[in-house]
């Protein structure tokens, strides 16, 4: 089975998903900078947000770069990826129009959790499928210490969130910045195989 159809579902969606989340930026009623005060928490939820949606989208784009066909299990956790992310715009509101309360807070972690390990049983999907033509990923991946440390780090996260939301916050922020430099494994897998264009 091709790869197309999925690639293109999957940045649709993705593109819907940051949309909402935009939607959720009211303008204010006031037109002085001081009017704009309430809206930080809401604003920065949004920010975060966004940075999390755009690596994601970012690291779909690397995955799909390396698998030449995808299964039914593929399309499914494709789908269960999708599914947690789509909720991201509603844990963003949540926290950023609670100013970052405790409980939003905490479920913002869990679902970013549940995505981060979406992400990875959609990698082990890919390397899994039938044919084995997707190999390249199986190398570029390696032991993907990035993924499980992040899982880690989100575990760690909203434990400590149930104490100080504080120190959650920083710890998604952490994570992100984590992933903010883009993940070069499969380039680097890509760019050994690709054959040298004449000059």
């Amino acid at each position: 089975m091709g790869k197309g159809r999925l690639e293109a579902f999957s940045d649709g969606v993705l593109a819907i998903i940051i949309t909402i989340m935009v939607l959720e930026l009211r303008v204010p009623r006031g037109t002085a900078l001081a009017d704009l005060k309430p809206m930080l928490p809401i604003f920065l939820s949004y920010l975060l947000s966004f940075i999390y949606v755009g690596i994601y989208w970012n690291n779909h784009h690397h995955l799909f770069q390396v698998t030449h066909r995808v299964s039914g299990a593929v399309l499914w956790a494709n789908l269960h990826l999708l599914f947690w992310l789509s909720i991201v715009p509603f844990v963003t509101a949540w926290m950023g129009e609670n100013n970052f309360a405790q409980t939003p807070v905490i479920c913002y972690g869990v679902v970013l959790l549940l995505a981060g390990i979406a992400f990875w049983i959609l990698q082990r999907a890919i390397v899994h499928a039938p044919g084995g033509s997707n190999a390249l990923l199986a190398a570029a991946v390696g032991r993907d210490f990035k993924g499980n440390i992040s899982l880690v780090i989100y575990i760690a996260a909203i434990t400590l969130g149930f104490f100080k939301c504080g120190i959650a916050l920083s710890l998604y922020a952490l994570v992100a910045l984590i992933w903010l430099v883009p993940d070069r494994r499969i380039e680097r897998v890509v760019g050994a195989t690709e054959p040298l264009s004449p000059d």
